[in-house]
């Protein structure tokens, strides 16, 4: 039996393959199985909220279509469409237990918009205090999928983590169609075995991540361990679970061997910092010279105008940016003190001289240190 530590605040997340059905868009009799632990889990865990995929799968099918469209319009079409379907389903399942569903739906803009992030989170936490669950989904209906990554959490799986990070969730479920990491891909590979416990997500650890095996979804367990990782640099333990079984979800809590265990979250680098590295959209870049380079991703300093030898794209003081090496490599992403067009007037100057070329009261700082996340 592994030991579980405390939880009081848990974020599951549900992928399309859990929810999918093949013939009505979305499997009710999983929606209420799920909504059934959780109102379970609610008498020893007050605060647990839900991120969930599934609109577009719950809406080609309504919409005529015989698989999941590949076409932008398409796909925010059927997002349109079935958020309400699968919103109905949730309300239906928890409402046989008294409680009720709360939609939310964000977007990787509302996140990178630091009024819009805590207005968000302050919104969940009340929800949660009201005793709701909320339900959230990013809004597939105004993001374009090609900008991947930039302008859109990539998937459920990251927004999850995101989320976690959001609210300070102690606890982190992922819920996937397979049992769990494995050491080689078991479809392929029999002798492959399941990881129930891990400490670290390092390099090795995520090339044993397979691909999605469905039509269905856009996260496999490479995008699960990019969201793990994220969590834990947050301070929230992860497991991942296979939910086709909604009852593993009671037997992982208690202290069933069943999924992987991400158990010993890192030190967090505040929350601040794994927001700009994680959940902001860079405006531009400013590329740097080795010695800033060095000084700032061995030594996590601040970026001076003398280290930066290049200045790209077009923002304003406040504005989150790429710090990039000559070659391209991203080092980290900060919050500029100065906009762009001032930028490039003090490139390679000492911070003395930006007062003097600017004609106004200059910060040292191009980035503080401070306002800078490092990604992994």
């Amino acid at each position: 039996m592994r030991t579980i530590p405390r939880v009081n605040s848990l974020i599951i997340k549900i992928g399309s393959n859990i929810l999918a059905d093949t013939d009505q868009g979305i499997n009710g009799e999983r929606v209420q199985r799920i909504a059934d632990v959780v109102a379970g889990l609610k008498k020893r865990i007050p605060e647990i909220a839900i991120v969930s995929s599934g609109a577009i799968a719950a809406g080609f099918k309504m919409l005529g279509f015989k698989n999941r469209p590949k076409e932008v319009i398409d796909k925010q079409a059927c997002a349109a469409t079935g958020q309400t379907r699968l919103m109905w389903y949730y309300e239906q399942a928890f409402e046989k237990h008294n409680l009720h569903a709360a939609q939310i739906l964000i977007t990787k803009a509302d996140f990178s918009n630091r009024n819009r992030y805590l207005n968000a989170r302050a919104t969940i936490r009340r929800l949660l205090e009201l005793n709701s669950v909320p339900v959230i989904n990013e809004n597939d209906t105004v993001v374009v999928n090609e900008l991947k990554y930039v302008e859109s959490f990539g998937d459920n799986d990251n927004l999850s983590a995101l989320v976690a990070g959001l609210i300070d969730a102690d606890l982190l479920m992922i819920l996937s169609d397979v049992d769990g990491l494995y050491t080689a891909d078991p479809v392929s590979n029999p002798a492959a075995e399941l990881i129930t416990e891990l400490d670290e997500i390092d390099g090795g650890v995520m090339r044993l991540a397979g691909s999605s095996s469905s039509g269905v979804g856009t996260g496999g367990m490479y995008s699960k361990l990019s969201a793990a990782s994220k969590a834990l640099q947050a301070g929230c333990r992860v497991a991942i679970l296979n939910g086709r079984e909604p009852e593993n979800i009671m037997k992982f809590l208690d202290g069933g061997q069943v999924g992987t265990f991400f158990g010993k979250p890192v030190k967090s680098a505040g929350r601040k910092k794994l927001w700009i590295a994680y959940a902001t959209i860079p405006k531009g870049t400013v590329i740097v010279d080795d010695g800033a380079r060095k000084a700032i991703a061995e030594q996590h300093k601040s970026l001076l105008p003398s280290g930066i030898t290049t200045v790209r794209g077009t923002f304003d003081i406040g504005d989150i940016v790429d710090i990039t090496d000559a070659a391209g490599v991203k080092i980290a992403v900060g919050k500029v003190r100065y906009s762009s067009s001032e930028l490039n007037m003090i490139t390679r100057k000492r911070s003395g001289q930006s007062a003097e070329i600017l004609g106004r009261k200059c910060p040292t700082f191009v980035i503080h240190c401070d306002e800078m996340g490092f990604s992994k």
